[in-house]
């Protein structure tokens, strides 16, 4: 397996979720390719820890649906299917459509400057054609109304499905049609500032729902 060339930089003490992470997000980013075999021993190496939290994360990422292991023949990153990717992507706009409901009662008007803020940074992002930071604004506009919601069970659905689909938006934010979540984005903050909570959930819903076509490509 070809690991990245630069070593990581993470802390010697680091535990099984630094590892899932760390794994995680080379998949995500697709350093770690579809398709890609995986190897305990290397992946070890590169974090510069032992095998245990190696294959705690590997289990992890599996149960995510990132990673596909056949017992003794071998482990690899999965490839991209269309139907694990729509089951995903129905859960995780079920997900924020229920958070943003449960939030709107209770955003703050800082809670709404920071969802404007993040958007204005997704905005630029996508003009500047920066995918990752693209991707980070999403997230981080996302992330306001998961987290006022409080719900606990949200946030953990959440992080299981979500990097499945984190790996076909980047071809979304690589091109023109990631441009119309911005203006999709300011309808959920307009909405929310208005109160209208029903209408918000459904537009949250809407904006994860816009994968629909890419992931029929595949």
């Amino acid at each position: 397996m070809p690991v990245p060339k630069e070593r990581a930089v993470v802390p010697r003490s680091l535990l099984r979720e630094d590892a899932y992470r760390a794994i995680r997000d080379a998949i995500v980013t697709g350093e770690l390719a579809p398709g890609e075999r995986l190897n305990d021993a290397d992946l070890s190496d590169w974090l510069g820890v032992s095998r245990t939290p190696v294959r705690e994360a590997l289990a992890r990422l599996e149960q995510a649906g990132l990673v596909q292991t056949k017992p003794g023949r071998y482990t690899m990153v999965s490839p991209l299917d269309a139907r694990a990717l729509r089951e995903a992507q129905l859960v995780t706009a079920a997900m924020h459509e229920l958070a943003v409901r449960e939030a709107v009662p209770h955003l703050t008007a800082t809670d709404l400057a920071e969802m404007r803020a993040a958007n204005d940074r997704f905005a630029a992002a996508l003009h500047a054609a920066d995918v990752d930071a693209a991707l980070q604004g999403d997230d981080d506009f996302h992330a306001v109304p998961v987290r006022v919601s409080a719900n606990q069970a949200v946030a953990a659905v959440l992080d299981q499905y979500t990097p499945s689909l984190r790996r076909i938006e980047r071809l979304r934010f690589g091109s023109l049609s990631g441009r119309e979540s911005v203006a999709q984005h300011n309808l959920i903050v307009e909405l929310c500032e208005a109160g209208d909570a029903e209408a918000a959930a459904e537009a949250a819903r809407t904006n994860w729902l816009t994968l629909v076509p890419l992931i029929a490509s595949l």
